[in-house]
């Protein structure tokens, strides 16, 4: 499964905390972990530093203590956490799949597994509530998706559509036929 991630695992960069304007980077690649550094600063003492690398294997940065402080200090623990896992073979291939996919994959689920899906992570979140989804669950689940109801679902949203009941949703695309006629 390892030989299906990419050559760039995972990937940050953000400047040092305060009073620091020191530049980081973080690159975790299919063998080793990278941490460059950028030191910033006014001082002419300061201005003949070059940047700084660090380059080390898996093993080796699972021993560091000091990059992990680092890390920590620069990124916060989650990325720490998030990178050792990395370093130990725990890669979360479902958060690595495309949207497009993700959004084929959910719109199999039931709804209640939805709504769990959707709190896991702001990504799923922002998913399961997107309109393409719900589009797709209405596609799967209405025999025939009419021009009128395209219409309505561009007004209201998919996910509104959805759930609103079909007398309702009759209703509702007979008030924009006459809303149109007039």
């Amino acid at each position: 499964m390892a030989s299906l991630l990419p050559e760039t695992v995972f990937e940050a960069g953000g400047q040092g905390p305060a009073p620091s304007k020191d530049y980081y980077q973080l690159q975790i690649t299919r063998s080793q972990v990278i941490f460059r550094w950028w030191r910033i600063s006014l001082r002419n003492d300061h201005r003949m530093n070059r940047p700084g690398v660090t380059k080390e294997s898996y093993e080796d940065f699972l021993d560091d203590v000091n990059l992990h402080v680092q890390i920590a200090l620069v990124f916060g623990s989650k990325i720490l956490q998030y990178v050792t896992n990395l370093c130990k073979g725990k890669y979360d291939f479902l958060e690595r799949l495309s949207d497009t996919l993700l959004l084929r994959i959910i719109s199999y689920l039931d709804l209640e597994d939805i709504a769990r899906l959707s709190q896991t992570s702001h990504r799923f979140e922002k998913l399961c509530t997107s309109d393409k989804l719900w589009e797709q669950i209405v596609a799967l689940t209405c025999d025939t998706v009419t021009q009128d109801m395209k219409a309505l679902a561009k007004d209201i949203g998919w996910r509104q559509l959805f759930f609103t009941n079909k007398l309702q949703l009759q209703r509702q695309i007979r008030k924009r036929r006459q809303k149109k006629d007039d």
